[in-house]
This record gives structure tokens, sequence and C-alpha cells, in this order.
């Protein structure tokens, strides 16, 4: 929450920085020329300037002086540290290749030596100063929370957290402030005028979605008594996580995390696929193709390639493609693959088992129709059928179908009998989606190779 005293921190540390610098600076060039071998003094003039330079990339780098920073101590001896060591590593660096060698070392320990020495002592000076301004001064902005529900008690807990306000505490523990007939109750109007003579600034009002026509009344009586208030939906009592995003001005409640939705994180998401898939195809489809394709001719009638429309992101649907490991049957379209299924040829077994049938998805995630890590696409007709009977199927079609999943390698691959192994699969989809990372992506790539080398019981 800005402050007058924050908006001032920023500037106050960014200077009082500054100077410590060249101060250590001044003073480490002239300890070297007393103590050292002399300094020419060329060698000052020349790098004070890179020294003030590679300062500010250094806190720019850790936002050291940023509006979020300057909130919480935590975060700025934090910066602070890592801008110092990373300012000591790009000078060094920077003499190095301008070929500086002789550059006098015991300047260089004397000046770092002085900067840890100056910087701790200017944070723990600046901490004694803040608590003495906070315990002398009212430098803070009062703050109440109108309204003891869960959504209250969590916003309570949060800014008593917060080090640029002074939270007073709750006004009543009322969940209601108007009764049914539109009319603010008495208790109300007495506590925010208890609150406007404490001196409080603003009022946090908590409000469930099924109060919200109370704002009116309370904004009128807030106004009345000339106290700020301000509104926060109390979304916990649902049994949906609610998170705000903002679109021109207009505030959107989204029901789910989905990082997948961020523009840069699918563009990681898609150079991963792409540079995977063109080394499976380069390196083991290339050469594999024409071993298997023998194989499959061999042992039944019918092409080596097996397509079928599957379901896609969005439920489009597109056709997916692996190797064939089943005789030529009408059932394929309608009918999973079973433990001993008589359509599965020997060499297709081989296949299923080791998941070398689905090499030729790989050009459906260059295609972009699929993702080598995703829920797994299923047949249409299966589609239909556990939509109507699950509740959230269709949620895993927000995203590209994969190769592997996180539901797959957590043994959740192959026949479904019972509608249970189904709700369990969506599970593990939807799961994913809320939390997916590229590292995510590489781990369950490592463990779905571990599981073909360690064999899977449902691979059939």
């Amino acid at each position: 929450m800005q402050t007058r005293y924050l908006y001032l921190l920023r500037f106050i540390l960014g200077l009082s920085d500054l100077i410590l610098i060249n101060i250590c600076f001044f003073v480490g060039f002239h300890l070297a020329d007393k103590f050292g071998n002399g300094v020419d003094e060329s060698i000052y003039r020349q790098n004070i300037l890179t020294c003030n330079l590679i300062w500010f990339v250094s806190t720019s780098m850790f936002r050291l002086y940023g509006q979020y920073t300057i909130y919480k101590l935590e975060l700025i001896y934090r910066a602070t540290w890592r801008s110092i060591a990373v300012h000591a590593f790009l000078f060094l660096t920077y003499l190095f290749f301008t070929n500086h060698i002789d550059f006098p070392r015991q300047f260089l320990v004397g000046f770092y030596s002085l900067v840890t020495l100056g910087f701790i002592l200017s944070r723990f000076t600046g901490t004694y100063l803040q608590e003495m301004l906070m315990q002398n001064f009212d430098i803070r902005k009062a703050v109440a929370v109108l309204g003891m529900n869960p959504g209250g008690l969590k916003l309570a807990a949060y800014l008593e957290q917060q080090s640029s306000v002074n939270f007073v505490g709750f006004l009543g523990d009322e969940g209601f402030y108007v009764d049914p007939n539109g009319q603010l109750l008495p208790a109300a109007s007495e506590q925010l005028k208890n609150a406007a003579n404490a001196g409080v600034k603003e009022v946090f009002v908590s409000l469930t979605p099924d109060r919200m026509e109370d704002i009116p009344h309370l904004l009128k009586e807030g106004e009345k008594q000339c106290v700020r208030l301000k509104f926060v939906p109390d979304l916990t009592s649902g049994s949906a996580s609610f998170r705000i995003d903002h679109m021109g001005g207009f505030p959107v409640l989204c029901v789910r995390k989905e990082p997948l939705e961020d523009i840069e994180n699918r563009f990681k998401k898609r150079f991963l696929d792409v540079v995977f898939s063109l080394c499976v195809i380069v390196f083991v489809f290339s050469w594999l193709y024409p071993i298997l394709a023998i194989l499959i001719k061999l042992q039944s009638p019918g092409p080596v390639l097996f397509k079928q429309l599957r379901s896609g992101r969005d439920n489009k649907p597109f056709w997916c493609y692996k190797f064939r490991s089943m005789r030529m049957n009408s059932a394929s379209d309608k009918k999973q693959a079973t433990k001993n299924d008589d359509r599965i040829t020997s060499i297709g077994r081989f296949m299923r088992r080791t998941s070398l049938d689905e090499l030729p998805q790989f050009f459906n995630v260059l295609l972009g129709h699929m993702s080598v890590i995703g829920p797994r696409p299923h047949m249409l007709s299966h589609t239909e059928q556990y939509r109507a009977l699950i509740d959230k199927y269709m949620v895993r079609q927000f995203l590209k179908p994969g190769i592997s999943g996180w539901a797959q390698v957590n043994g959740f691959r192959g026949e479904t009998k019972e509608q249970w192994l189904m709700e369990k699969r969506v599970e593990h989809d939807i799961w994913y989606m809320e939390n997916w990372s590229a590292m995510l992506d590489i781990r369950i790539i490592f463990m779905t190779v571990i599981n073909i080398f360690r064999g899977e019981e449902n691979a059939y």
C-alpha cells in the first residue's frame, strides 16, 4: 500500500546508496595509495563512472528500489547483498576484458570490504530509524476491517504483516450491515463514526457476493463520516478458488490458475515441443520406421500407420497417428484395447508395451495438434460418453493433448474399466493444467522414459 513515506524512501535509499558507493571508492583509492605501492590517480578518474554505471545495472536487475521491494525490509536486504555480489562480478569482468590486469588488487579488496561494511551499517541504521519513526511519529496509514467473515480474517492477517500500514483491528463482528428494507444498521453507522474519531483513514469492507447490494449504503455513510471505504469481495465461502485479473480496467474473476494462458509460457512450451520432436524424428524415427514398417506388414495386411479422429484442444477433432498395432477391425473407433486383446499382433504388443506405437505422434506435435506433454487424446466416442458422466471432464480439453502426461506417469493409462479410473485421470490432467511449468514437462519426460524401461502394468 503506497504512502508518502514509502514513496520518499525509494529516492532517499537510492541516493544514499549511490553516495555510499562513491565514498567507498574514494576512501578505497586513498587507502590503497597510502598503504600500497601507490595508485595512479588516472585509474580513479577512469573507473569511477564505470563503477557507478555497474551499480545502476546491478540494482536494476534485483529491483532494489522498486515499489514492491521497498515494502519489506527482508526484500531490501536480499536485493542489497545480491546487488553487491553482481557488482563485484561485473566490475571484475570489466577490468579483465579491458586489459586492466595491473589494476591494484589492494584497492579492490579495500573497496569491497568498505562497501560490505558500509551497507551493513547503512541498512541497520535505516532499520533503526524506521522503527523510531513508526513508534514516535504517525507515518503509517491507519486502516481497519469491517466484517469478521472468512474473507475479512484473511484480509486482516495480510494487513498485519504490512509495515506500511497500521492495522487497528476490526470494526465489529457482524456479517451484514443493511437490513432487508435497505436501511443501514445503527451499529454499522456507529462503527464508522468511531473509526473516523480514532484517525482511521481507510476501512476495508469484506462482503460476500450476496451482500454486494450493501455497497451504496455503506459508501454513503463512510463519506458522511469522511472515511474512505474499500470493498473486498469475500470469495472464500464457495467451493472454487478465484483469482482476479484485469482487462482494460475491468476486474475479471477467473476460477482456476492456468499458466499456459500466459503467452510467454505458451512460447516456452511450443519451443520445447518443436525441439524435442525434431530430435526424436531425426535421431530415432528416421531409422526405426522402416524396421517397424516391415515387421507390421509381415504380421498382418493393412497400412503401417493407423490414424483416428481424437479430441483435441477446445474439443476440436484432429487426426492422431500411431503405428498400427492391431489387425484391421471395425471396432477400433469404439472399443479400447484390453488385456490379452486378440486384435493386437505380437509386434503390436511389443510396441504398445514400450510406447513405440506413439512415435508418429511427434509429427502431430510439429503440426501443432498435440504437445509432447499433456492430457492423452481420447476417441471422440469416449469424449461424448465421459463428458456426460464425469464432472469437469471437459476442462482437460482446454489444453493440447500430449504424447505423455501427468496422469500416465502416475499409473492412469490404458484401459479404464471403471469410472473412477477415468475420474483420477481427469483429476491429474486438471492438476497438470493448473501447475504447469517447463521443469514439470521435463520431469514428466524423464518419468516416461524410466517407466518405458521399467515396464508398466497398464501398457497393453
